[in-house]
């Protein structure tokens, strides 16, 4: 088992429209208004971008991140990332009653130095980090979708 490889899934579940969540999450670029983790994005191209993320621990992590997928029909929004880490993410939005459930998947691989060093002792500390950065994310989408 490599110990900095990570699989993550969360569920949001939002009273709003997959029509609507599915615009916000399509530009990344604004996510820094609405999560506060998100610090910083910054386009390349139409399809790339750097993103800077920082959560409750002390350290940022970068990542170059390609578009590999956008399909509003299908309600998918994936991306390549490299840099800090290393594999794919994908948002998959759908109808979920009066409302969406958005799911967010993510296979990656752990390359900063300092975070590769400390895979094993830090691994639940990682994972706990993630999980409270989801939970602001959909909190903040939340108040975002509710003042558009």
């Amino acid at each position: 088992m490599d110990w900095s490889s990570y699989r993550f899934r969360s569920l949001w579940s939002l009273p709003v429209p997959p029509a609507a969540v599915y615009a916000v999450l399509e530009r990344p670029e604004d996510y820094p208004r609405w999560w506060p983790q998100v610090r910083e994005v910054t386009r390349s191209d139409d399809g790339t971008g750097v993103i800077t993320i920082r959560s409750v621990l002390p350290y940022t992590m970068s990542f170059t991140a390609r578009e590999t997928r956008h399909d509003p029909a299908a309600g998918i929004l994936e991306i390549a990332v490299s840099g800090d880490i290393e594999g794919w993410a994908r948002w998959t939005v759908t109808a979920d009653g009066a409302g969406t459930l958005a799911r967010y998947d993510q296979v990656v691989t752990v390359t900063k130095p300092l975070l590769r060093r400390l895979a094993v002792p830090g691994r639940p500390v990682f994972r706990v980090n993630h999980r409270l950065m989801m939970r602001a994310g959909r909190r903040g989408l939340l108040r975002h979708l509710e003042a558009v």
